[in-house]
């Protein structure tokens, strides 16, 4: 079921309509995402061949970690509902040396800064929504904003979300973080991870559901229902591209509000403070034009980085493990891209069955971080190795940076 191509670094992974061809040498997946995999690949729009990452792990849908270009039709569920998911990343001035002893302060302020965690008290009281007039920051990204977010909801009300301006420069939760790191020289980076936030999931489940009646409508049976799709020139895909493309800029926008957030931290206890030109902002999570093998398409990374040739990206690792600053090789067979992590090596219910909190401790040691039981499905051993995963793409990006944790901020 597996051939290697000597000449190429990938593996074609067999039993599928479509080629699918796999950097995936030395790392294991599960075969529920190989089974995820070729049932991408028998949708008849796919063009020339999937593209697996190393992270590549069970996703709903699509697995995450793959790269689907198409031609005549977008899959929703392919994209998913954390639309336009990312990383930032921005080098300081700060050197290791001038951090306290304690970092324990350091990571109460972040907290404080930027909105984080989950709804509770039966969606009454969203901890990761701003309590107070959110940074005049956010509210010009989301003035820039709002006119497009009209426009879509008013043509379909129940994407509507109450808070757009209330989640810009928010974390979130899950394997969303933010992150003060070290480099090869002991420089500060500041790191972080979110995306679209509410409104981009209510965007994704809506239209990924919409899909799904077309489906049904047009008598379409497919492999699996989360591979239900929107045919080129219908009104569904058009009104699905302008609202992906609109979540996508929320995204990039969150991630610089909340950076700014960041940022301010930092100047109140360094107030020389300064950053470097080396900053990177990049979607894992998201669909755009691109031309590949000849032909405009449609390209979708669930869980997958652009990496063009010279194109700085970020590939992190878990909470105590190793992440890095790349740069892209423009290598034409995966499309262009990189993995955007380590990957999920067990499911968040199956980590929190195997690992106790003193694991977690000892596995996030010198890292100043959440060590508790709420946390435990975020721990660094539910995820592949990073080395192993880097070692896989070395025909993809070179490594630039190597940065190490040495505060995260969970919700």
């Amino acid at each position: 079921m597996w051939k290697e191509d000597p000449m190429s670094g990938f593996q074609y992974i067999g039993g599928a309509k479509a080629p699918i061809k796999a950097w995936t040498n030395g790392v294991p997946i599960e075969d529920s995402a190989l089974q995820q995999l070729r049932n991408v690949a028998s949708l008849p729009f796919i063009h020339s061949h999937i593209a697996v990452m190393p992270d590549v792990h069970w996703g709903m849908g699509a697995t995450v970690g793959s790269v689907i270009p198409t031609v005549g039709a977008i899959v929703p569920a392919a994209v998913g509902v954390d639309i336009g998911c990312g990383m930032m990343a921005v080098r300081t001035s700060i050197r290791a040396e001038h951090l306290p002893d304690s970092l324990g302060a350091v990571r109460s302020a972040v907290e404080a800064a930027v909105p984080h965690g989950r709804t509770d008290n039966g969606g009454r009281n969203d901890k990761g929504a701003w309590q107070t007039e959110p940074p005049a920051l956010a509210a010009g990204k989301w003035a820039a904003l709002e006119d497009g977010y009209k426009a879509i909801v008013e043509k379909h009300p129940k994407a509507a979300h109450p808070r757009g301006l209330g989640h810009l420069g928010t974390l979130g939760t899950g394997n969303h973080f933010i992150e003060l790191c070290l480099d090869e020289a002991d420089r500060v980076w500041v790191m972080l991870h979110s995306g679209s936030r509410g409104v981009g999931n209510r965007f994704g489940s809506y239209f990924v559901e919409r899909a799904k009646k077309d489906m049904q409508r047009w008598f379409i049976n497919l492999p699996d229902a989360d591979l239900a799709y929107f045919p080129e020139g219908s009104a569904e895909f058009g009104d699905y591209i302008r609202a992906v493309g609109w979540a996508q800029g929320y995204a990039m926008a969150n991630r610089e509000v909340m950076m700014e957030e960041v940022m301010g931290v930092l100047r109140s206890l360094f107030p020389d403070l300064a950053t470097s030109e080396l900053a990177v902002n990049c979607h894992h999570n998201y669909v755009r034009k691109e031309r590949h093998f000849g032909k405009d398409v449609f390209v979708t990374r669930k869980g997958a980085v652009r990496a063009g040739e010279g194109e700085l990206g970020i590939i992190p690792g878990s909470m105590g493990a190793r992440s890095f600053i790349v740069r892209g090789k423009g290598n034409a067979d995966s499309f262009c891209t990189c993995s955007h992590g380590a990957g999920r090596a067990m499911s968040r219910a199956e980590a929190k069955r195997r690992f106790t909190v003193e694991d977690h401790v000892r596995a996030t040691e010198g890292v100043e971080c959440r060590k508790d039981a709420e946390v435990i499905d975020e721990t660094p051993m539910a995820y592949k190795d990073i080395d192993a995963v880097m070692a896989a793409q070395a025909d993809l990006v070179d490594i630039v940076h190597t940065l190490r944790q040495v505060v995260c901020v969970k919700g």
